[in-house]
């Protein structure tokens, strides 16, 4: 019979914002307790675990800080100094997933590469240091050029459509690939313990706002064919299983019009396309990661209803103190679950909160989600 005392463990998580804060929730509910290492005092993830080491992520000692007081490490965000978290883990300290891997990965040159020498189905796409016109029309349009490194919802990446779009290009060091004309895009979070075992949620699609590539609306599970959603879970498990991850990876993909599925990113740690699973699975993706990285059983990723999630974004032109306006009206649609994240000011287009809507009608879903998102408006205070 095992036993364990408490807590169970002591995790330390990099990065204070909102899949942290989610992180530090399921913790205290498997009798672990968190360290955050965040910039913002008083961040999303530091209100929660209670414990905040504030400093940068890429502060060598207050890394090392973090990691010798806790069992094991993970984090929130890829923007972190790997070299580090490399020496600490040579020195017998646990970060998972594997920094090496992160390494790999918040690189999306080198990510592409790993992905494509691993004969995982990708968009085809080449090196580009210096980008100007000339090697663009050499690779030809429409294409879509992505930063190396720091980007994220829609920052770092720029579809360039004709030579005529070249001023929206990125002046620096990055790659191009074929611009894929998807019928859907797709996300499957599939998790992976330490014993190898994966266990993957129901595939889900991920609609987008035009021009600004922010995920706008989440449909759980996706409106694709039975067999789609098995070869989607197949590549998903596959893409994990080649890259050695361990704890929660968010594959995206795109669903050609001919039916090709291929990985756009994968990102090591929890996602966007996964925060519906709190409400509407079994064991949410938060839980599940630090099942993975502690050394626990996975859980079971069984969908008990359909769902749709949206993110709320700070409203346009606005900054400060938040204020939430619509969110009684809002609330009181049945099958809406609000999730703010504590943050102290909003600016536009930020990510404040999200809504998750069940209802047995995944249709109806959508149409309650959209509902909420004409209530509910994050503006700042001090703004008309």
């Amino acid at each position: 019979m095992d036993q364990f005392p408490l807590p169970v463990a002591r995790i330390g998580i990099i990065g204070g914002g909102q899949l942290g804060r989610m992180m530090a929730k399921a913790a205290k509910r498997l009798g672990c307790t968190c360290v955050v290492l965040d910039p913002t005092p008083g961040s999303p993830a530091g209100q929660v675990a209670g414990h905040q080491i504030v400093g940068d992520y890429h502060d060598p000692a207050r890394l090392r800080e973090l990691a010798e007081s806790c069992d094991v490490t993970t984090f929130d965000i890829e923007d972190i100094d790997t070299e580090t978290l490399i020496q600490l883990e040579r020195e017998g300290n646990r970060v998972l997933p594997s920094p090496s891997l992160l390494a790999v990965i918040q690189d999306k040159l080198t990510q592409k590469q790993a992905l494509d020498d691993a004969g995982i189905p990708t968009a085809p796409f080449v090196p580009m240091p210096e980008p100007s016109p000339e090697a663009f029309a050499k690779f030809g349009y429409p294409l879509v050029q992505k930063s190396r490194r720091g980007g994220y919802d829609g920052r770092g990446v720029s579809i360039i459509r004709s030579p005529n779009d070249y001023g929206a290009h990125l002046p620096t060091d990055s790659l191009v690939e074929r611009f894929v004309p998807a019928a859907k895009e797709l996300a499957v979070v599939v998790a992976r313990g330490l014993d190898g075992d994966c266990r993957c949620y129901p595939v889900v699609e991920m609609c987008f706002r035009p021009g600004e590539n922010v995920l706008e609306m989440l449909l759980a599970p996706a409106n694709i064919p039975a067999e789609t959603a098995q070869a989607a879970t197949e590549l998903g498990i596959r893409t994990v299983e080649v890259l050695q991850g361990v704890g929660i990876f968010g594959v995206e993909m795109f669903l050609t019009e001919s039916g090709e599925l291929l990985v756009n990113e994968v990102a090591p740690r929890t996602h966007n396309s996964g925060h519906h699973t709190i409400e509407a699975t079994v064991t949410d993706q938060f839980e599940q990661h630090l099942r993975a990285v502690v050394g626990l059983p996975l859980g079971a990723t069984d969908q008990l209803s359909p769902a749709a999630m949206i993110n709320l974004l700070g409203a346009p032109g606005h900054r400060g103190r938040p204020v939430i306006k619509g969110m009684a009206e809002a609330l009181a649609i049945p099958g809406v679950c609000l999730h703010l994240y504590g943050k102290a000011a909003t600016a536009p287009f930020r990510k404040m909160g999200h809504v998750t809507v069940l209802d047995p009608d995944i249709e109806e879903a959508q149409r309650k989600a959209i509902r909420v998102r004409e209530l509910i408006e994050i503006s700042g205070e001090g703004h008309p």
